[in-house]
């Protein structure tokens, strides 16, 4: 079942590669999955997979649900669902062009604050994978970057402790 998920996720993701690294851009999905699965978050091998697709590519919730409906039941592809959709960017440039980039941040981190937990769980994955990255490749962005990360785990503080602890060690380099 694994290799179907991955293999519809890179479909959808395919020629993105990764900012720093060039690497294909499904390995971030995949590195974020894992993370989720490792710390038992119900449904986080699902949702760290997808939780760029909606974001980033052209598949919408409707391709998402049609893979999913014929493995799990209508309560597991809303939830799954559902979670992508809460880790999917509103405060974009796209939609908000009058904003700067840290009042649309400020706002992010506002509405992340009141998603589920198991949600949160899996944003921490997401950063935790993510801010490594910066860390190490670009450290003048990454000033501006760990803020605005410290920021949204003071809102975003109902998950997995030990991830929410992870992401928290992990910013305060």
């Amino acid at each position: 079942m694994k290799e179907e998920l991955i293999r519809f996720a890179a479909k959808w993701h395919e020629g993105q590669k990764r900012k720093y690294t060039f690497e294909p851009y499904i390995n971030h999905c995949i590195e974020v999955a894992e993370l989720a699965e490792a710390n038992h978050i119900p449904f986080g091998y699902e949702i760290g997979l997808f939780h760029d697709l909606l974001e980033d590519t052209l598949c919408s919730k409707s391709d998402l649900r049609l893979l999913l409906s014929s493995n799990y039941s209508i309560s597991e592809v809303d939830f799954i669902i559902n979670g992508v959709i809460a880790l999917t960017d509103i405060y974009i440039p796209d939609n908000f062009p009058s904003l700067n980039r840290g009042k649309r941040k400020v706002l992010e981190a506002e509405r992340l604050a009141g998603i589920l937990p198991t949600y949160q769980s899996v944003k921490y994955c997401d950063l935790i994978n993510n801010t490594i990255s910066i860390v190490e490749r670009d450290p003048n962005f990454a000033v501006a970057y760990l803020a605005e990360k410290k920021y949204i785990l003071s809102l975003m503080n109902k998950g997995n402790i030990d991830l929410y602890n992870a992401a928290l060690n992990i910013i305060e380099v």
